[in-house]
């Protein structure tokens, strides 16, 4: 994954809001060595050669409570050098946390507490993997 991003590439989602290059090739590599049973599926719904849009599912073991996710995501990519230059990625968060967190998810996951919680977890552990 991290081959298919250009120098200076940006991506966004809510769980990682505002990752550079360095981070994002550090996300892909971080959640493909860190899962052992994910499975992701995907339709392509737009492809130029500039712009692109994806509709992709992923199946995993969340690793923080062993809870089973489903997640639903759509990606809207900028290309430049047939490379993705900025990825933003959109899925609902309150369905991710209801299955990810479980009683927390389902009461709370709606609220920008659980989802900046969730974001600070998300960073902390990137930031980890990546040796920092």
């Amino acid at each position: 994954m991290a081959a298919c991003y250009h120098t200076g590439a940006h991506f966004s989602d809510p769980v990682f809001p505002d990752l550079d290059e360095a981070q994002v090739r550090g996300m892909w590599r971080m959640l493909l060595t860190s899962g052992t049973d994910l499975r992701i599926t995907y339709e392509v719904l737009q492809a130029d050669g500039a712009k692109g849009k994806v509709r992709w599912e992923a199946w995993y073991t969340f690793s923080r409570t062993g809870r089973k996710v489903h997640n639903v995501v759509t990606s809207e990519f900028d290309l430049k050098d047939d490379l993705i230059l900025v990825q933003h990625d959109q899925f609902d968060f309150w369905r991710w946390s209801r299955q990810a967190l479980g009683t927390s998810g389902i009461l709370m996951g709606w609220t920008p507490i659980v989802r900046n919680k969730v974001q600070a977890m998300a960073a902390a552990g990137l930031r980890k993997a990546m040796g920092g």
